[in-house]
């Protein structure tokens, strides 16, 4: 595995960033500036080489970008209702930042943060601090994300967390994919699989209501492989509040540190497929139902509604607030250990 590195200023700070290229030519590259991935490119069915996620010109354009593209949102991933969490018995309040809930750890989450960094054998791990009281949250948090990509085009994923006080953690990446190449246009005729029969409906504001539905007889159903436009104009509330998809989906059989398979990823057109395997307990489908507006893409390209789909393995959003939910509390002496693998192919 080779691994170079270069900076780039920014108003922020110097990001760095990391390219790995493997055996083969594919090629992963990685950004400090919210431990983020900005390029995975990789061949088709023809041996064409691509590159497969939504990303910017600018590196500098990562920040605050509204997509929060490829980065690593945190101290937690997706929405809080109405920005309360309550810990040991006292409220805090966090930021609202989507709405009148607080999406991904608020306006200056992790993703809009420069992570330290460094190269760990054939691995990239990056590092941040999070003080006491950052963005509201309780405790003193050290998260660490490692990328690992290897000569099977797999690219893995590993979160870690500590904490000197009991706080709520949820950690994620963000990656948008097309496997036509990020500016090949629409995604709705890519096939999407998921094993997950269940999923998690939502009030009109994405919130979580705190049941768990089946999606069996519904649009939300992709327990087998269909082409994620073939029901996204469907007459159905769910799809009516997202403009499309947009919710958390409940891994089947998951259980605590058991790494599954969640999700596949087809494109008719290239070959290419993609294979997500994860530790965590949901999976939340965004079909980029908001993404005309974006910075300017690599080479140029505008992004615009659904070119690109994200499926983020996470903790079910707002599962501070709901006591059935897997919980996210992390308390000192513990570890957050979660992981993610992209796995590509054709």
């Amino acid at each position: 595995m080779n691994i170079s590195k270069e900076s780039v200023m920014s108003p922020k700070g110097d990001i760095t960033l990391y390219t790995l290229t493997n055996s083969s030519g594919a090629q992963v590259v990685l950004s400090s500036l919210g431990a983020g991935i900005n390029k995975i490119i990789v061949p088709d069915k023809n041996g064409k080489m691509a590159d497969v996620i939504l990303g910017y010109e600018n590196p500098c354009d990562y920040d605050n970008d509204g997509p929060c593209s490829g980065k690593t949102p945190g101290r937690y991933a997706n929405r809080i209702k109405h920005g309360r969490i309550t810990v040991e018995g006292k409220e805090y309040s966090l930021p609202v930042n989507n709405g009148p809930n607080h999406l991904h750890g608020g306006p200056e989450g992790f993703q809009n943060k420069i992570w330290d960094s460094s190269i760990v054998g054939d691995s990239v791990v990056f590092t941040r601090v999070s003080p006491d009281g950052e963005m509201g949250y309780p405790g003193r948090l050290k998260a660490t994300v490692t990328y690992t990509w290897d000569d099977n085009n797999q690219l893995t994923i590993s979160y870690k967390a500590v904490t000197d006080a009991p706080t709520f953690v949820n950690l994620t990446n963000h990656a948008y994919f097309n496997l036509s190449g990020h500016d090949a246009g629409s995604v709705l005729n890519h096939h999407l699989r998921l094993n997950c029969s269940r999923y998690l409906p939502t009030d009109p504001s994405e919130a979580p209501l705190g049941n768990i539905d089946p999606v069996a007889g519904t649009p939300m159903d992709f327990t087998s492989p269909k082409a994620i436009g073939r029901d996204i104009n469907e007459d159905f509330e769910a799809l009516k509040i997202g403009k499309g998809y947009d919710h958390c989906y409940v891994v089947d059989g998951w259980e605590k540190g058991r790494l599954s398979e969640v999700a596949t990823l087809t494109d008719p057109v290239s070959g290419r497929t993609l294979t997500i395997s994860s530790t965590q307990p949901g999976a939340q489908v965004y079909t980029g139902n908001w993404l005309t507006g974006s910075p300017k893409g690599k080479g140029g390209v505008e992004y615009h509604d659904y070119d690109l789909v994200a499926i983020e393995c996470q903790g079910f959003p707002d599962a501070p607030n709901q006591p059935a939910f897997p919980s996210q509390l992390l308390t000192p002496g513990e570890t957050y250990r979660q992981t993610i693998i992209y796995s590509f192919g054709f």
